[in-house]
């Protein structure tokens, strides 16, 4: 078995102490910083030649920057003679430009970003919630997408909902709903079917299925202006819902979303530790973060041993 080791980059520190902390374990030493004119420099401070090393960074704002950290870790890791090479990515930015629509002059940038990490030497990425599954095939290397649900279940199951729905804010999002609701004692779910005349815009259109009377738990992979879900929880409290949460994995949160969030309808907004908060979204009494510490150190662990990571979300 080869020795395991922990890296992290400056994206998401704080996750990273505690994933290391749940495998009692230690981050390894390395020096990433900038240049004075603005390139990424890493230097690892330690021995690894031959480990088993796993590269926490989400590639989250400053987004360039950050990818850029995680390639140039990977090569100086490479260089050094690691065994094995693990890209721990919790949020895998680049996403939403999975596909060209109607032959549109644009580019594919999940797959762009897939090609970039593959021909640097990684061997294998983790992920979390990736925005489209099918991304996974843009990669020459293993890719382990695990999700957060589990742990945002758990904290659905200990609020105290009252006949609650499941709510998906958009037709895409319907499998990631239907599993939840399945999950959440097999409720009830809605859909909120919506026209999106620009990004970052969105008009709500028609809500299916009702919601009268009942505590309303909207699921989505991220959250970023916050747009989307303050304009449907508003059209849900206009179908007398009696609450409206919102469960979400990424919190992204740009643009207007600390504007949009204090003037929403939105009960409470749940996300997950794959970005950290800016301070001003922290501020927010409506706003609350879960870890997924545990359930990443469980898929490193298994990765390391050569165990099954599907069998984590088997029920």
């Amino acid at each position: 078995m080869l020795d395991m080791k922990l890296f992290a980059g400056n994206a998401t520190p704080e996750l990273a102490q505690r994933v290391a902390e749940c495998l009692h374990s230690t981050l390894c030493k390395a020096a990433v910083g900038r240049f004075s004119d603005g390139e990424v420099s890493v230097q690892i401070n330690e021995n690894v030649r031959g480990g088993d090393i796993f590269i926490i960074q989400s590639t989250c704002a400053p987004t360039n920057d950050n990818l850029m950290e995680l390639v140039v870790m990977v090569d100086a890791l490479r260089r050094a003679s690691a065994g094995r090479i693990t890209a721990v990515i919790p949020y895998f930015g680049y996403a939403r430009q999975d596909r060209r629509v109607r032959s549109a002059r644009v580019p594919i940038t999940a797959k762009v970003i897939a090609d970039f990490l593959s021909s640097v030497g990684v061997d294998r990425v983790l992920t979390v919630d990736l925005h489209a599954e099918q991304i996974q095939g843009f990669f020459d290397v293993p890719v382990d997408n695990v999700f957060g649900s589990p742990i945002l279940l758990e904290d659905m199951l200990q609020i105290g909902l009252e006949n609650p729905i499941v709510v998906s804010p958009d037709i895409g999002g319907v499998v990631r709903a239907r599993a939840i609701a399945k999950l959440l004692n097999d409720t009830d779910m809605a859909i909120i079917d919506k026209r999106r005349p620009r990004a970052n815009v969105s008009q709500v259109m028609n809500i299916i299925g009702d919601v009268a009377g009942r505590d309303c738990v909207l699921v989505d992979d991220m959250i970023d202006t916050g747009g989307t879900l303050c304009k449907a929880a508003e059209a849900l409290k206009h179908r007398d819902a009696k609450r409206v949460f919102a469960y979400i994995t990424h919190p992204i949160f740009s643009g207007n979303a600390v504007s949009n969030l204090k003037n929403s309808m939105i009960d409470e907004v749940v996300v997950c530790d794959t970005i950290p908060l800016p301070q001003k979204i922290k501020e927010l009494p409506t706003v609350r973060m879960l870890t997924l510490s545990g359930m990443l150190a469980e898929a490193i662990r298994r990765i390391s041993n050569d165990e099954s990571i599907s069998a984590m979300f088997e029920r």
